[in-house]
């Protein structure tokens, strides 16, 4: 309360002080611009002059204002439209997940328009078009993307890759990798994907040679190696197209753990036997024996054409330890049946039916049952073989009797 008596006291001798300077001295002050002229004592010129001022300061201020709220309402609008673009993105993205794909590429393309990073929504609405399969869209997408992101035009190659893959097109799917191949240290996903590629076209002979780099790269565990390579291999070597020296070079070139492996000694059994080189594939199947016992390989045996008689002996003796091998006693009865045993034949026959009722089984008793003239055992057997070939007919009624066709004429 003092403090504030103080200041109106001070204030009013300031004010008693100013009045008695002004009607002790008022002072004089003119101002002339052309023919006008302004007459005022000191004080009131000097009071103009501090409103002048202020006017002045309040103009500029409001100025500012403006110009300011300009680029405010620019900015309020960019903001506006960002945040759209971004709301776009999100729901294109949700459609993609969710497989509307028209749905999908629609928020995708408009989310583009204003978004400061559109390469995300261009690739996945070139995905969306590769589903809907509209290939110039797909086309169109993978180009914006590029403009958008001149630095992404290998991850464009690749996103094209994948979709080529995903519609069964193999080449075009190399082709579009072309130009990652060089520096696949870089980009190992594109070795992955040359890898899917050459496994579509069956194109053995390059996916070995990728092999290695599949596995530098650590694209490939052990294991997964292991098997893309004994894969590999194994369908080159059942594509089968050579003459006996070319099979032979490939044969040796195989993996030493490929070369004991029972299913490759069977595989390339069925070659040398294609080749007619019948010595060679005797060889082949009375080594593998030796390491393992296969059936499939004893089967074989009877299809290598040597002296029937020694091959008959030798399959004999490996009935000693596999008595109840339906595959051995198949091959002993084609062996005797070769060397026109035709009892014995029949017996190894009969026993491998019992053992296992194969159509394949079936063919070959029927097959002899018919020579010994005995056609009507033997349609049973075929009738057999041929019902185990088609184990998933309908079920269906069947009639009771045979009835007569009255369609044919009675002379018959």
């Amino acid at each position: 309360m003092r403090r504030l008596f103080a200041i109106a006291l001070v204030a009013l001798l300031l004010g008693v002080g100013i009045v008695a300077m002004i009607e002790t001295d008022p002072g004089y002050v003119l101002l002339a611009y052309g023919r006008y002229t302004l007459e005022a004592s000191l004080w009131v010129g000097l009071l103009l002059f501090l409103l002048t001022i202020l006017l002045v300061f309040l103009l500029l201020r409001l100025a500012f204002q403006l110009l300011s709220g300009q680029r405010s309402l620019v900015s309020w609008f960019g903001a506006r439209k960002s945040a759209k673009a971004l709301r776009l993105s999100s729901r294109g993205l949700i459609s993609f997940i969710e497989g509307n794909w028209l749905v999908a590429r629609r928020q995708l393309v408009r989310g583009a328009e204003h978004n400061e990073a559109p390469l995300v929504n261009y690739l996945l609405a070139a995905r969306s078009s590769a589903h809907l399969q509209d290939d110039d869209g797909m086309q169109a997408h993978l180009r914006a993307a590029t403009e958008a992101e001149p630095g992404a035009a290998m991850a464009v190659e690749i996103t094209l890759a994948e979709m080529k893959l995903q519609a069964g097109e193999y080449s075009q799917a190399i082709a579009a990798l072309n130009h990652a191949t060089r520096s696949p240290g870089r980009h190992p996903r594109v070795l992955s994907l040359l890898s899917q590629a050459y496994q579509g076209l069956q194109d053995w002979d390059k996916l070995l040679e990728l092999l290695p780099q599949l596995q530098k790269h650590k694209m490939l565990n052990t294991e997964e190696f292991q098997r893309l390579e004994r894969d590999a291999q194994y369908h080159r070597l059942e594509r089968g197209q050579y003459n006996f020296e070319q099979l032979r070079a490939g044969w040796s070139k195989l993996p030493k753990h490929l070369q004991t492996d029972l299913a490759f000694i069977e595989q390339y059994v069925r070659n040398l036997i294609a080749l007619a080189e019948h010595g060679a594939a005797e060889k082949a199947i009375l080594q593998g024996l030796k390491q393992e016992w296969y059936p499939s390989l004893v089967r074989l045996y009877a299809y290598v054409l040597a002296d029937s008689s020694r091959q008959l002996n030798r399959a004999e003796s490996w009935l000693k330890s596999h008595p109840d091998d339906a595959q051995l006693l198949l091959c002993l009865g084609r062996l005797s049946a070769r060397a026109e045993l035709w009892g014995k034949a029949r017996e190894h026959f009969e026993g491998a039916y019992r053992l296992d009722k194969s159509a394949e089984i079936c063919a070959e008793i029927g097959r002899l049952l018919d020579g010994l003239g005995e056609p009507t055992v033997a349609a049973v057997y075929y009738r057999e073989g041929l019902l185990l070939q088609e184990d998933k007919l309908p079920t269906l009624p069947q009639p009771d009797k045979l009835r007569p066709d009255n369609r044919l004429p009675a002379s018959l």
